[in-house]
């Protein structure tokens, strides 16, 4: 189910949360990727992504790549950093992964892509900067399975202030925010959407949920950003 359909009751929060949080919105305006995650596998060292402009007049495409981790030092590289778009035509990007050592994890990154149109004024010439989409891009060592249910491997235990959350596999997890303690319907939020491998978050509860949560209800999303039903991992104690 894509993650932009948001129905009411229970489960409307953090399926909508996922809309909001891992996917750009369908309607966006200004340059638009075709997907909302770009996967970059190792194995062919490179991938690519086509960006709609989605205005009405031409404008400069540029890109950057973010880190998420600050001392990751697997370059991805891309071309065209900036180049002229013309309304309603699509530009494809190329990104080239260059690492050191092999990867024995995923990786994570985030890409931006800013569409830049000049505009003319009274006092000269300046640019105007459109609507900025955000995409996650996953690094993905060569050879390692598809993991269509990564979630499945965290493993959740108490801890004198609430829970702690452990990622031993070597995958990204994505979800939404907020997770509801059981038994309970109380939804309490985590540090962020993502837990890298090797990862650990620790997760605040009431005083009265430490004491009796017998696990947790998550609710995942894949790889490329679609929801799927909740989850209920164990809280093992």
């Amino acid at each position: 189910m894509p993650i932009s359909m948001c129905r009411p009751g229970f489960r409307a929060l953090p399926l909508c949360l996922l809309a909001v949080i891992l996917m750009p919105s369908a309607h966006a305006a200004g340059m638009v990727p075709q997907t909302p995650v770009l996967v970059v596998d190792e194995g062919l060292g490179e991938a690519t992504i086509n960006v709609r402009n989605t205005e009405a007049r031409p404008a400069l495409l540029h890109t950057t790549v973010v880190n998420i981790e600050p001392h990751d030092q697997t370059q991805l590289l891309f071309s065209p950093s900036v180049t002229r778009v013309e309304a309603g035509a699509v530009q494809q990007v190329r990104f080239i992964l260059q690492s050191a050592e092999p990867l024995q994890t995923e990786r994570l990154k985030r890409v931006i892509f800013e569409g830049i149109n000049p505009v003319a004024s009274a006092d000269g010439a300046r640019v105007n900067l459109g609507v900025r989409q955000n995409l996650p891009v996953i690094l993905r060592p060569a050879g390692l399975p598809v993991e269509r249910e990564p979630w499945h491997r965290l493993s959740w235990s108490p801890t004198a202030e609430g829970l702690l959350v452990s990622n031993p596999s070597p995958y990204v997890v994505r979800l939404a925010k907020a997770i509801v303690p059981l038994p309970g319907t109380q939804a309490v939020d985590l540090p962020r959407t993502w837990i890298l491998p090797g990862e650990r978050l620790s997760v605040a509860l009431p005083l009265s949920s430490t004491v009796r949560t017998m696990g947790v209800r998550i609710f995942p999303a894949t790889t490329y950003g679609f929801a799927v039903d909740h989850f209920d991992a164990p809280v093992t104690h």
